[in-house]
């Protein structure tokens, strides 16, 4: 039998056998201009038969829904239009006792300095806090998560966190980066994962894609406090927010793992599920059964991976809500969706709906990690598929570029790979609003490819920072860092702990290279910042051969002129640019000051290449 208890900080009130409440989902809400109902998520013990007495003046709770088990309570809360904010609390009572928790309305955060959305005007950079700087060593090792910080393995938690990002902001703002992507923050396991093993090694959910609670945050990085801050000093410094969201599925120690919320929570159990196929193009295919496409969206990734039933509508609300949840509390500007293919596209259009009514301002991008044009384009929003589906989401990452940008500038082969991706954009409702990277935390970095160079890179990003799209750095690519499959690829920021031996942050703590390419990037950011073509053009494209690509951005009465050699040998080119608009006479020079000025002549630029070249050539 349960003992009477009492405790006063958590205004937690309990009787023998009567219900509990040990955590409320969401922990509060956001004051706004236009009432709010809410799906509340009460998670405890003897929750059957309870009356529910919302917060002060609150209206009543409706709609009450308990588990199987009495671990859970579903109930709709209607937040009133322009409410106070304030502290109170949510009473769950029975005839065996009753019992209350904390709950709070907070202040909205201002609308004009926050939820900005990004487009291709922005340069993104992605960071793994983890793995980036270490700005407060006072929570590299938990008292909660003892024993998970060590640099020496590469799967544990290493340091890096909120603070040390809000150190760096006056490095991204330097280096021309105007939106930070971070991978995930979620609340994460504290305890090492035994279930997927390594080299014979336990490992952490340092990556941040392993979570436990959808409201908390990784107390390795900070809290939400000093997320917040983050994010508002970002915003001083004119870089936007883009968090990092997972709505496909929990990390494998998730509590509702053995204590699901409703028995179809997930697909399956821990014990019975099904695996993922993999097998994504039958997400394309008007003729694929039911079941072929269940093996592909129900399946559990890598057989441990609990996957979310976003077909329950009691899981579907509470990831929308979480979503909003998170914008509405920190401010950020744009969320990238993890495992979009996995989830179903019917999902997505509600998620991407509610979003863009609460925030018009505010832009998704997807991840559909796959080379073929057809499928990514197919979960870019703006139009509907055969299922009469738009999952509404503004973007998704270019990897049909990105495998074409390594074949030809990392590993020399033939440009032709880049025309025809370009060739392709027809499929997607708006080229323009494409992700494209040379890499990211999920392949191996662009020098860790045989044989690639600095140079090589360098040249790989100025077609980056001159092709249609939104450019993305991945941390440290800036400055050349190497690393192999994940977690090589995953090294720490050189300078971002204070042990370190020297500061790639600083230009005097890098290498002659390292300032080359780090000022090769700025450069390149700098032309973007002030070419409006090579931000809103349109993309025209001009000349292919194995070894030469040329294509023109032209915005009104504006023109640039992008070429790419990667020959061995010089070759003199003679590229068509009458269409794009370059009249005969005018005279071109490289913005990147590599190449000599050109005349268009009847319709013609005649380009004489040196081995492995690439110009910005603008109208002087």
């Amino acid at each position: 039998m349960k003992i009477a208890c009492l405790f006063l900080a958590g205004a937690i009130l309990c009787c023998a056998d009567g219900p509990e409440i040990t955590k409320v989902e969401p922990p509060d809400w956001v004051a706004a201009s236009q009432p709010t109902t809410l799906r509340m998520l009460l998670t405890g013990s003897n929750l059957a038969g309870v009356q529910v007495k919302p917060c002060g003046s609150l209206p009543a709770a409706a709609n009450l829904s308990v588990s199987a088990n009495s671990s859970y309570l579903f109930f709709d809360l209607t937040i009133p239009a322009r409410v106070r904010p304030g502290k109170c609390a949510i009473e769950a009572s029975s005839p065996a006792g009753r019992t209350s928790a904390p709950f709070e309305i907070v202040p909205p955060l201002n609308r004009q300095q926050n939820f900005n959305g990004f487009s291709s005007d922005d340069v993104i950079y992605l960071i793994m806090p983890d793995r980036f700087a270490n700005g407060d060593p006072s929570n590299d090792d938990p008292a909660v998560s003892h024993g998970l910080f060590d640099r020496a393995k590469a799967r544990y938690y290493h340091g890096g966190d909120f603070a040390g990002i809000e150190q760096r902001l006056p490095y991204l703002k330097d280096l021309g980066v105007t939106a930070i992507w971070l991978t995930p923050i979620y609340d994460n396991a504290n305890r090492l994962n035994e279930r997927e093993r390594y080299a014979n090694q336990a490992i952490t959910d340092y990556h941040g894609y392993g979570a436990v609670d959808y409201y908390g945050v990784e107390e390795h990085f900070g809290n939400l406090e000093s997320l917040r801050h983050l994010v508002s000093e970002a915003h001083r410094f004119g870089i936007k927010v883009i968090q990092d969201q997972v709505a496909n599925h929990t990390g494998p120690y998730h509590p509702w793992l053995r204590n699901p919320p409703a028995a179809d929570w997930f697909h399956g159990t821990e014990s019975e599920h099904p695996n993922e196929t993999w097998q994504t193009w039958t997400l394309l295919d008007p003729h694929a059964s039911k079941a072929m496409l269940r093996g592909t969206l129900d399946g559990w990734f890598l057989n441990i991976l609990p996957d979310l039933n976003q077909d329950n509508p009691e899981t579907a609300r509470y990831l929308i809500q979480n979503t909003m949840w998170w914008i509405a509390r920190t401010g950020i500007d744009g969320i990238r969706q993890d495992t979009v293919p996995y989830v179903p596209r019917a999902f997505w259009r509600k998620w991407t709906n509610a979003i863009h009514a609460g925030y018009p301002q505010f832009r998704v991008v997807g991840e559909v990690f796959d080379q073929d044009p057809s499928f990514t384009s197919f979960f870019q929003g703006g139009r509907k598929g055969f299922d009469e589906v738009d999952t509404g989401l503004d973007s998704v990452f270019d990897f049909p570029l990105y495998y074409a940008i390594r074949h030809f500038f990392a590993r020399h082969g033939s440009a032709t790979e880049l025309s025809k991706v370009a060739a392709h954009d027809s499929l997607y409702p708006d080229p323009a609003r494409l992700v494209s990277f040379l890499g990211l935390h999920d392949v191996s970095r662009f020098l860790n490819e045989p044989g690639a160079t600095n140079d090589d890179l360098a040249r790989a990003f100025t077609f980056l920072f001159s092709v249609r799209g939104m450019p993305m750095i991945y941390y440290g690519d800036e400055i050349g860092m190497h690393g192999g499959d994940d977690p090589d690829n995953r090294r720490d920021f050189p300078g971002g702990w204070r042990e370190d031996t020297r500061n790639a942050f600083e230009s005097n703590g890098r290498t002659a290279e390292e300032n080359k390419l780090f000022d090769h990037v700025r450069h390149l950011a700098a032309i973007r910042r002030h070419s409006a073509p090579l931000r809103q053009g349109t993309m025209i494209q001009l000349f292919c051969n194995d070894h030469t690509y040329a294509f023109a951005r032209v915005l009104g009465g504006q023109r640039v002129l992008a070429v790419f050699h990667d020959g061995p040998d010089q070759e003199s080119v003679r590229i068509p640019v009458h269409s794009p608009g370059f009249g005969d006479g005018a005279h071109l020079t490289d913005a990147l000051s590599g190449l000599p000025s050109v005349d268009v002549d009847k319709g013609f630029v005649e380009i004489p290449l040196p081995a492995r070249a690439a110009a910005i050539y603008q109208i002087n």
